[in-house]
């Protein structure tokens, strides 16, 4: 499994835009639910606040490594997604990566998620940030 939390700036003049993107999902459940299976997706939670008048959003994930990336996806709602990501998150900044250092979970509820060993989703510190951003950018 994958356990990852990750940052991205928003686009200056984009929040309203975010509040739609952020209706949109929870609006969708029936279709989100359908992309989160195809993607092996056992949980998935987006976060949001303003640093200094910064707005970001961050992804808290947790996916088996089979999983399918979003940008495969022939679903509607995963085509719609990829379209605010595109308008609204600032692809200069990049996607900031935190580091799992200690994964805490009841076992029955690793069992239920299939999760064998959660303890090995945790990895060695880097200090460092780690930043990935798009290719030829």
């Amino acid at each position: 499994m994958k356990v990852e939390l990750s940052r991205f700036h928003v686009k200056p003049g984009k929040s309203a835009r975010v509040d739609e993107w952020m209706a949109m999902l929870n609006g969708s459940t029936h279709e989100v639910v359908q992309t989160l299976e195809r993607e092996r997706m056992k949980l998935e939670v987006i976060f949001r606040e303003i640093i200094n008048g910064e707005e970001y959003l961050y992804w808290f994930s947790v996916q088996e490594e089979a999983g399918e990336p979003v940008n495969t996806s022939p679903l509607n709602i995963d085509q719609r997604h990829i379209a605010f990501h595109e308008e609204c998150i600032d692809h200069e900044y990049g996607m900031r990566d935190a580091q799992p250092q200690v994964i805490m979970i009841p076992p029955h509820i690793a069992q239920v998620m299939e999760w064998i060993d959660p303890i090995a989703a945790a990895v060695a510190f880097q200090p460092r940030e780690l930043i990935h951003r798009r290719e030829g950018r």
